[in-house]
């Protein structure tokens, strides 16, 4: 039908224009694209498409032309036509997903969804956001970008993002601990199984497309396994020359610059990029002061390459990267009752606070595809990260964390912490000093055939990692006067948290994938080899002689199975499950066990022209589930890990999305709606003492704390050649802070939680765009969390404008 009304009109229009170009405009699923450009070259002429992908150009002169096709997230192609007297050219025009680097051939190979494209062939929970979607609020803020994904829990803290705490089906959101978190298929955290709970997150604004895994599939991408993996696909190299830029400010000096420029030669090709940002604060420090941040993040790719009809086809790829962050960030938030009175103060104290980051990749790609069927793609990676964490941390002797905690008990270290009195050598400002390290090499191969109607798939992969954290700290003393810290006395360096911890790591996985008539099946099994060790030298050895030395390891060496599988009904319908073993590594303290479950997920899904949903229920049996101690929790910051014994989560996740109007209707719009719901219930089996602040005393049947029960994310936007204007928003219940059960009345609570988003970008010409939103409409102030210490506010209603241009 689309054809027949595409033909209808070419008939029509060749009688009256004359030489024109018509066509229609799909991706690889056959749907239109809405707002692609058809801009032939040397002509001032171009045309957009409607809401049915389909484009006309008229009144060309006679001649020969070269037309580009160009979308927001695909790859532009180009065609050259011959237009003649009374000719009308029609083009039926595909285009693909910028999703990768390598040839098309092996995207799915190389990433965890294959794009949009790949979703529906995809086994368990997968999810793909893409370029189109966050150009559409130009997010800085991963925790925004994720809120139309159901299965993903996320305890905000500082309102910008800047330090995501991410959790997939309840595995605790502490600093992202419990996820595997990559970019472009390397280990991002910096050092992932030494202290997988750091203070580094891959830059969402200058990424190409996000993808989620969660269920049976994703023991490919270790080594956490229990709950899922995020892929963060960073900007490919064009295939022809082409850039990007946006240019946006707004609310509380809030200012964004994201730019890429690359091209592609017969046999060499590059891109460079660069994201920075920064705001001034929305808190409102007592005495006055900036509360904001700013980050620069650079990049670079550089690839070589055979002739693409070489018979063995290889690249080589160098990456490099690097992101700085300084921020008047702290752990210190507000009491109760001065929450009330002004949700956006911060105390006095923390005048001082201040983090500074640096962070470095490098990494080498190979890619040989030695005979059709069988790929070779190979990563040597290195990463490196400083930080520096500058901020208040006890209060004459006090934990900031107990004082906020118990403000009655501690009225006179309040009162200092306010500046609201004078003290001399009281507040201890520590320098969370600690650099990271993470390396390795990983090779896949990949075999891939087709025999008498069965698919086959083989995926073999072997990796070597190691990594580091060095925490080399130091606490200096603070007067306080008039409301003014006065530094007293600097500390030495490496007198308090002094020691480095160290992980070697060989894990490897093979994944069978068959796919027959209506059904695919795929087992795999992942193995870890982990030895994890600590050098503690002690607050008396600075110099790191070795005269306290103390040492100390723990290795874990674990098989991690997987098995997936669906059944096709027919195109529409079809249902899936699967079974995998959830593992995390223990750490370095002797006696702490890996963390150990077992998952379950079974599910349903329906694709049709306009309308896809699918509804899934999980369960995940842990025998040993694990806690860190962390500063960021209200814990000492030892990093040490705990065993937390059997504890049960469970859920359901729905996702519906369709086109309200859909292709028949009158109007030159697509409406699409997307809809998710997910239910979430983690509790501990069994009763115990823990060490670990957020646990406490537990008894059997406590819940887990920071895991909302119900979460709704609802997302609409209008499309059309010219405009989209979407509506993002969020709701999700108060979360208990600590373990607990049902029947406690009394317990510190988060607040129930709404944000609703509006964004409108408008094509001003093919290349140019103008932007606006506002983040928070409502400008709901609520309580996202309370801790490290105290009680923290999420982001209050900001404005943004701008100008996006592609060329």
């Amino acid at each position: 039908m689309k054809w027949l009304t595409a033909f209808a009109m070419v008939f029509v229009f060749t009688e009256l224009f004359g030489q024109s170009v018509r066509g229609l405009i799909t991706d690889v699923n056959g749907e239109p694209v809405v707002g692609a450009v058809a801009k032939p070259a040397s002509v001032n002429q171009h045309a957009i498409t409607d809401k049915k992908g389909i484009f006309k150009i008229d009144h060309l002169p006679t001649g020969i032309y070269e037309i580009e096709f160009s979308s927001v997230g695909f790859q532009s192609v180009k065609k050259t036509i011959h237009c003649r007297d009374s000719n009308t050219v029609v083009l039926d025009i595909l285009l693909a997903e910028k999703i990768y680097d390598l040839p098309p051939v092996v995207v799915e190979s190389v990433t965890m969804t294959g794009g949009l494209a790949g979703l529906h062939k995809a086994i368990g929970s997968a999810h793909y956001i893409g370029q189109k979607e966050i150009q559409k609020f130009s997010y800085t803020d991963i925790n925004r970008t994720l809120r139309q994904i159901p299965g993903v829990n996320i305890q905000e803290e500082d309102g910008y993002g800047l330090r995501p705490n991410i959790g997939l089906r309840a595995t605790g959101s502490e600093r992202s601990a419990k996820i595997t978190v990559m970019e472009d298929g390397i280990l991002m955290a910096p050092a992932p199984y030494s202290a997988p709970a750091a203070y580094y997150f891959p830059t969402i604004g200058r990424m190409e497309s996000i993808e989620i895994m969660k269920g049976s599939s994703q023991v490919k991408y270790g080594p956490f396994t229990t709950g899922g993996a995020i892929n963060l696909l960073s900007t490919p190299i064009p295939t022809s020359f082409s850039g990007h830029a946006d240019f946006i400010a707004g609310s509380d000096g809030y200012k964004m610059l994201h730019a890429n420029l690359g091209n592609a030669h017969k046999n060499f090709a590059y891109l460079v990029e660069t994201m920075q940002y920064s705001a001034d604060g929305f808190k409102q420090l007592d005495g006055g002061g900036n509360t904001g941040f700013n980050k620069e993040d650079y990049l670079a790719k550089f690839r070589v390459h055979t002739n693409s009809e070489a018979k063995i086809y290889q690249s080589l790829t160098f990456k490099i990267g690097q992101a700085r962050e300084t921020s008047n960030e702290t752990y210190l938030g507000l009491t109760d009752e001065d929450f009330v009175q002004n949700p956006l103060r911060r105390y006095s104290a923390s005048q001082k606070d201040l983090m500074k980051t640096k962070q470095q990749q490098l990494v080498l790609t190979h890619f040989a595809s030695l005979m059709p069927g069988l790929d070779i793609h190979t990563n040597a990676y290195s990463t490196t990260f400083e930080r520096n964490w500058y901020k208040l941390d006890k209060v004459a002797g006090t934990s900031i964390a107990a004082i906020l905690e118990k403000p009655d008990v501690y009225e006179e270290e309040l009162e200092l912490i306010k500046g609201l009195s004078d003290s001399f050598d009281a507040l201890a400002v520590k320098a969370n000093n600690r650099s990271y390290y993470a390396r390795g090499i990983q090779t896949n191969i990949i075999v891939h055939k087709k025999t008498d109607g069965l698919n086959h798939k083989l995926d073999l992969s072997l990796r070597y990692h190691q990594d580091q954290i060095d925490r080399f700290q130091w606490v200096d003393s603070y007067d306080m006067e008039s409301g003014l810290m006065k530094l007293h006395q600097n500390g030495i360096a490496g007198t308090e948290s002094n020691r480095v911890e160290t992980a070697d790591a060989l894990s490897a996985y093979i994944q069978y994938k068959a796919e027959w008539k209506g059904w695919t099946i795929v087992p795999g099994i992942r193995y870890e080899n982990i030895t994890v060790q600590r050098a503690d030298y002690g607050k008396e050895d600075p110099a790191r002689n070795g005269t306290n030395l103390k040492m100390r390891s723990n290795m874990v060496s674990a098989f991690i199975p997987g098995l997936g599988w669906s059944y096709r009904i027919n195109d529409a319908y079809h249902i899936f499950g699967g079974v995998h073993k959830g593992f995390a590594p223990p750490g370095s303290k002797e006696g702490t066990l890996p963390e150990n479950s077992w998952n379950y997920e079974l599910g349903w899904k329906m694709q049709s022209d306009h309308f896809q949903t699918h509804i899934l229920g999980y369960y995940n049996d842990y025998s040993n589930l694990l806690g860190t101690d962390l500063a960021a929790t209200g814990g000492t910051g030892s990093h040490d890990l705990f065993n937390g014994g059997a504890a049960t989560a469970y859920g359901l996740e729905t996702q519906v999305s369709l086109d309200l109007l859909g292709h028949g209707n009158s109007l030159n719009l697509k409406l699409p709606l997307s809809v998710n719901y997910t239910y979430t219930y983690a509790s501990f089996d069994n009763s115990f003492e823990s060490e670990f602040d957020a646990w406490g005393s537990v008894q059997a049947g406590d819940l887990l704390p920071y895991v909302p029960k119900h979460q709704i994310g609802f997302g609409i936007s209008a499309e059309h050649a010219r405009f989209f204007a979407d509506v993002n928003a969020k709701f999700h219940t108060a979360m208990r802070t600590v373990a607990g059960n049902n029947e406690d009345t009394n317990v510190p609570m988060t607040d129930d939680a709404f944000t609703l988003d509006l964004a409108l970008n408008y094509r001003l010409n093919p290349s140019v765009s103008a932007f606006i939103n506002v983040n928070n409409a409502t400008n709901n102030i609520y309580i996202v969390s309370r801790r490290p210490a105290g009680v923290r506010p999420n982001l209050p209603r900001t404005f943004n404008v701008g100008i996006k241009a592609n060329f």
